[in-house]
């Protein structure tokens, strides 16, 4: 079957088919940024420590790891249409097991299960995207795709802080319930149904190795900052991860029926743009992790109040995705990702300025430049990267490709970590003796020890805090202009159908 006479077999528009197909994708990453701002709440609800509750993040992390490298194999056996549905239903069966949690323990193994549908979703979800899209128009298709990647995580703190002060914690779980049951009516009706792919048997060593491998690079990277990265168990995991890795790309190269065909990776789009890739999502979690941090643990802003301040850049984002989708299938992804990258990254810097007195709207501003950077950088690389992908390995090649994002996200989050740590320490102690000298001998000259005391650790900490937010803003700038040697070797690929 042709490519267009499966376009023409289309039961409605395909916009319509588009939107079915995302619907999925977005409750999958909106989930991955709206738990966050609810850890409180669950805290308080279940009465547990930071500890304790950091499992309920780490363990949808880890789970996701493990099953995305084996969805392309199980999408391609299935078929990617009814595996999809598969996932989006063991998503929202998680869903609901986790508004039901009555502990810890029970929260956590359900959003094993919600990260066991949400881990597959995303990469079946742009396998399906350029199994129905003319290449013609794939630009346009991969908008949505974008939007849902960036746009998704971004207003996932505005929706989940107002559920948790005006509503109830468990709710960020509960909406997922009708959204998923509509999503997945509607997939059965309206996604075309997609042929499985041969696969030959299932590689059970390349699954299992690479899950051990994801295992322990997730785990330290969620752990590491905690146990110190010199600690035993963090170098164990790491040399583990190592150990694990280099087995897996051995058995992959080796097997004739690989889990994932990393030979994939001779080609110079895929290759390259992945590389883009890492470096611009080290910049968008940077920015995403740290704005919000800033905002309440310096200026003091509630959960939802910082939701609502990134709303606006969420908006933009959606606005220019489309335009960049336009964009790449006139010119190609050099032009719109050189453009977006630049315009990344001199946001990113821009940050660096901020201080105990930047006014909202300069935050506001900047980031809704950041966004419209992101929309023009990361959709033209993620679709010229998948661009000279033959059809039938598309399902392979989406999973490696969310492995490397998810990874990537997550070791970029870690290295700012270690970088805070060092930076915050240092500033400290070069800002104590100045700051002491400021107070006593001025303003605080009359205060009661106690009180002056107490005024000269609030100061300390926010002059230092925000001293150091600006290094990572220009460190992150710096890896995000990176990106831009890579970006601009890509071409827009045009594969033939019968490949």
């Amino acid at each position: 079957m042709s490519e267009q006479e499966e376009i023409l077999e289309l039961k409605a528009p395909f916009v319509i088919v588009l939107t079915v197909i995302l619907i999925g994708g977005f409750m999958s990453m909106l989930d991955s940024s709206i738990v966050n701002v609810a850890l409180a709440a669950m805290m308080n609800a279940f009465g547990v420590g930071a500890d304790e509750i950091d499992w309920v993040l780490t363990v949808y992390m880890l789970v996701l790891g493990i099953a995305v490298p084996t969805s392309g194999w199980l999408g391609d056996y299935f078929g990617l249409k009814k595996f999809y549905l598969i996932s989006l239903t063991i998503f929202t069966v998680g869903s609901g097991l986790c508004a039901l949690a009555w502990n810890v323990p029970t929260l956590s193994f359900a959003r094993g299960i919600q990260a066991l549908g949400g881990g597959m979703i995303m990469p079946l979800t742009m396998a399906m995207i350029f199994k129905i899209t003319p290449r013609k128009i794939i630009g346009k298709a991969m908008a949505g795709y974008g939007m849902v990647f960036v746009v998704a995580p971004a207003i996932g703190p505005t929706v989940g802080g107002y559920l948790v002060e005006y509503v109830n914690w468990r709710w960020i779980f509960t909406i997922n319930l009708p959204i998923g049951i509509i999503g997945i009516l509607l997939g059965l009706w309206l996604i075309p149904e997609m042929k499985s792919e041969k696969t030959g048997k299932f590689d059970i060593w390349g699954s299992l190795l690479s899950a051990a491998g994801m295992f322990c690079i997730l785990f330290v990277l969620s752990e590491g900052a905690d146990w110190g990265w010199t600690s035993l168990k963090s170098i164990l995991l790491i040399y583990a991860s190592c150990v694990f890795m280099g087995l897996f790309i051995w058995w992959e190269l080796k097997n004739p029926e690989p889990l994932l065909d990393l030979r994939i990776f001779k080609n110079l789009n895929f290759t390259m743009g992945n590389i883009s890739l890492v470096l611009i999502t080290i910049g968008m979690y940077g920015v995403l992790f740290y704005i919000p941090i800033f905002l309440q643990a310096v200026r003091g802003m509630g959960a939802l109040e910082v939701g609502l301040l990134m709303l606006p850049p969420a908006l933009v984002s959606a606005v220019s995705m489309p335009i960049s989708g336009a964009l790449y299938d006139r010119f190609g992804p050099r032009y719109p990702a050189a453009i977006g990258v630049i315009l990344l990254a001199w946001s990113t810097y821009m940050f660096s300025f901020l201080d105990l007195a930047t006014p909202v709207s300069f935050i506001i501003f900047w980031n809704s430049v950041r966004s419209i950077g992101m929309g023009l950088a990361m959709m033209p690389v993620q679709t010229a990267l998948m661009s000279e992908i033959p059809k039938a390995l598309v399902g392979r090649a989406s999973a490696m490709n969310n492995i490397i994002s998810r990874v990537s996200g997550s070791f970029g989050i870690a290295i700012l970590a270690v970088i805070m740590t060092q930076r915050l320490a240092y500033h400290s102690a070069t800002n104590s003796w100045a700051l002491i000298y400021e107070k006593i001998f001025s303003i605080g000259s009359n205060l009661p020890f106690s009180d002056l005391m107490s005024m000269l650790g609030i100061r300390l900490f926010q002059t230092s805090y925000v001293q150091t937010i600006n290094d990572i803003f220009i460190i992150t700038s710096i890896i995000t202009i990176l990106a831009i040697l890579p970006a601009i070797i890509l071409k827009k690929g045009v594969v033939a159908d019968e490949n």
